[in-house]
């Protein structure tokens, strides 16, 4: 029996999990289950798995008899009794659960790309630190793991990661200009939250994932590359020293590489099996970067590290949600962030406190730019 620790129950990585559970009873159990707000659904959880803690970051909410309720501050107790912390939660507030989950010293199946993004040098020497695991949940870094037979510290010459373009592969930049938040939510393969449904119109996303490979395999920036590929299918590739590929494929169902981070190297069933004479075509085509300039912006801050990341996801976290409100343009985002970028020097990302300022800070500046000034 695997014991699951999920934070971010209620976003969409949480629904399918709480799936898999249901799926297989007799092999997984939720030890803990934490959310950001949606109390009413974390409470109908509670009375459904009984998991021994919960905690709402945002307030309170109805705790069934047998399950304790957290207070803010003791977040780490939700790692207490946990093979498995599926860290699920979005954005910047991933990273405390992430760090508080690898001084647990368990496995990390990680769901959340800002622990890496912003906080990866502090995440990789805690994992050291306290014997914890690390496995990607994101189905481009499953892909890589696997490709590399389930291990980090493989050799190879470059990742390739994939990209299914967005709704706005084909669009001009005039086009660009009038598209809205509407439309940017109609992702042609992948159901996802809001936020990072955005981020792959943007491409930033992909920059994201360029960090994370850095961080997840060691691999210099100028090993990693990304294609487009529309149908999904391909979730990223590994070249080796020979000139081989491997890649692995699926359909575009986060239940898979969800389901393998929690019972790697065992493999067990998931619906539907890919069937690729119905699939009928892989494409591939080149990655649309002048285009689309939020992935250079992302992989610009990768490069450079320390609180740089940071300000670039808080940035981009203001400009998103502004976005979304109808409040800038599509546009505007990528300018937000690179504003926000160039108004703040590099500093070491020494500490959760030194980022945590940073984050802050930076969501203010770029809150201004938006809202106190036009940012189209």
């Amino acid at each position: 029996m695997v014991r699951i620790a999920l934070i971010g129950c209620t976003g969409s990585i949480g629904r399918q999990t709480a799936d898999i559970v249901r799926r297989y009873p007799d092999r997984f159990r939720f030890s803990a289950l934490a959310c950001g707000g949606a109390g009413e659904t974390l409470s109908a959880l509670c009375r459904e798995f009984q998991p021994a803690y919960a905690l709402c970051a945002a307030g309170t909410f109805d705790a069934p008899a047998g399950v304790q309720a957290l207070p803010a501050g003791e977040e780490g107790a939700l790692f207490r009794d946990c093979d498995v912390a599926l860290i699920a939660a979005g954005g910047f507030a991933g990273l405390r659960y992430t760090l508080l989950a690898a001084e647990a010293g368990v496995r990390i199946a990680l769901a959340n790309k800002e622990s890496l993004v912003c906080g990866g040098e502090l995440v990789l020497r805690a994992v050291r630190e306290h014997g914890a695991e690390l496995v990607p949940v994101d189905s481009e870094h499953s892909a890589i793991f696997q490709c590399l037979s389930f291990r980090r510290d493989a050799a190879f010459p470059r990742l390739v990661l994939t990209a299914s373009g967005g709704p706005f592969l084909h669009c001009s930049a005039e086009e660009l200009a009038r598209v809205r938040a509407k439309d940017a939510l109609r992702h042609p393969t992948w159901k996802m939250g809001a936020k990072i449904t955005v981020d792959s119109a943007t491409l930033l996303n992909k920059g994201y994932e360029v960090i994370e490979a850095n961080r997840l395999y060691g691999a210099p920036f100028e090993k990693i590359e990304a294609v487009v590929h529309p149908e999904s299918i391909v979730h990223s590739l590994v070249y080796f020293a020979d000139g081989a590929a491997l890649a692995q494929l699926g359909y575009p169902d986060m239940r898979v590489p969800i389901q393998l981070a929690l019972t790697y190297p065992e493999r067990l069933p998931c619906e539907p099996p890919l069937d690729l004479a119905a699939v009928g075509k892989l494409t591939f085509l080149p990655f649309p970067r002048e285009k689309f300039p939020c992935f250079d912006l992302a992989v610009g801050a990768g490069r450079a590290g320390g609180t740089l990341p940071t300000v670039l996801n808080a940035a981009a976290e203001e400009a998103v949600y502004a976005f979304l409100g109808d409040s800038i343009t599509f546009p505007a985002i990528a300018h937000t962030i690179e504003d926000t970028l160039a108004a703040f020097p590099r500093e070491e990302a020494d500490s959760f406190g030194r980022l945590s300022e940073t984050d802050a800070r930076a969501r203010a500046y770029a809150h201004r730019l938006i809202y106190g000034k036009s940012a189209s």
